[in-house]
């Protein structure tokens, strides 16, 4: 093998580097300082596989595709533990966080996806409240929104997966609502539809920032509130919701771009405070009729358009139920199932179909609980 040492290598013209051809091994005991920028300054033409620093999000990432954008590189473990009991396991981390029984709370706890068992104490939300909604990277959680007292938020918070404790602030939406809708990629949070007053708003974040209003990305195709809503790495779900009355209209988005949402097909009946979680190729619903309560599931196949199927039956029939999932695992916990405030969290695998098992409890009883995870579809 051929050796070159050299300081420093340059084109004959201007100052970008040369062009290495074939497989060339660098043995350097120092370092490779790669291009960087901001988000805005990315290539407008680069080849598959193009590396460079971000400086906006502090971390490196490569283009993937015309299709599926860039993907920032992450040192990341969604195998978290920490836990008694069952959550002594490792795993993907869920969390459940706010909701009402009828009072606000302000508890934030988390489960070990993997295992079956309670949930524990993670911290606290920044303030006492009810219908947050949940997204996540594989090392953050936001929480966006809800109503407290005196009245609804423009709020969103971060929590860190690896790390209990309370929630600390991350901005804000652009809107001041609740019980909206959330999903994610690894580098950007969405947010869509909610209610005071009914909106048919979405818009984004990038997730690794701090200190930044969401920026507009389109619309749902009407006002909604409470839409369910999940994810694969390009394509998120709106499904259902309320406009005052319940619908059955499934929309979805591509996330890496902005627009408004286009229609995908039908849930099999309308959805009102229904909750879905997903991996990368299945999303899960767990449903509530409107006006009934009930234990029906259904599943629809994100990557292609069209109506949802039946999965199964529920353990209970609860509404405003915090939704969480792994790349093989969705759970749904809390909720309000007709007569009472619900402290159950159900388990579902997600390539099957089938009904659900008996997971464990959430230490208190509320319904419209937020919840995200750290090892959902969209990452």
């Amino acid at each position: 093998m051929s050796e070159l040492n050299a300081s420093n290598l340059r084109k004959e013209h201007g100052n970008e580097g040369p062009d290495l051809v074939g497989i060339t091994t660098l043995t350097s005991q120092h370092y490779m300082v790669p291009p960087s920028g901001t988000t805005v300054q990315r290539p407008q033409n680069p080849q598959k596989g193009t590396l460079r620093f971000n400086t906006d999000i502090g971390n490196l990432e490569y283009f993937k595709g015309y299709t599926l954008g860039w993907e920032s590189i992450d040192r990341v473990s969604p195998n978290l533990g920490g836990g008694t009991g069952s959550n002594t396991g490792t795993g993907a981390r869920g969390i459940i966080a706010g909701g009402n029984a009828p009072a606000f709370k302000n508890e934030i706890e988390y489960i070990t996806i993997s295992t079956f068992g309670d949930s524990q104490d993670f911290g606290d939300l920044v303030t006492a409240s009810t219908g947050r909604s949940g997204c996540g990277s594989r090392t953050r959680g936001l929480l966006a929104g809800g109503n407290a007292t005196p009245g609804y938020l423009n709020e969103i918070d971060m929590l860190t997966f690896s790390s209990k404790g309370s929630e600390a602030d991350f901005g804000n939406m652009s809107i001041t609502n609740g019980y909206r809708s959330s999903l994610s990629s690894q580098i950007r949070g969405i947010t869509g539809g909610g209610a005071n007053p009914l909106t048919d708003v979405i818009d984004y974040v990038t997730i690794a920032t701090t200190g930044l209003t969401a920026e507009d990305f389109g619309n749902l195709g009407a006002n909604r509130e409470k839409p369910v809503a999940f994810q694969s790495s390009t394509r998120g779900i709106f499904a259902g919701g309320t406009q005052p009355s319940a619908v059955n209209i499934i929309e979805y988005i591509t996330i890496a771009t902005t627009g408004n949402a286009l229609d995908f097909g039908d849930c099999h009946t309308k959805l009102v405070a229904s909750a879905g979680c997903s991996n990368a190729t299945r999303g899960i619903i767990k449903e509530r009729y409107s006006p009934s309560y009930t234990t029906a599931m259904s599943y629809l196949t994100i990557a292609t358009k069209g109506n949802s199927l039946d999965f199964g039956d529920f353990i209970n029939n609860s509404g405003g139920i915090a939704p969480m999932s792994s790349s093989t695992r969705a759970l749904f916990a809390g909720g309000y199932g007709h007569p009472a405030f619900r402290t159950d969290i159900g388990s579902v695998e997600i390539a099957t179909t089938g009904n659900a098992l008996d997971f464990g409890d959430i230490s208190y009883a509320a319904d419209h609980v937020g919840g995200c995870s750290n090892a959902h579809g969209g990452l």
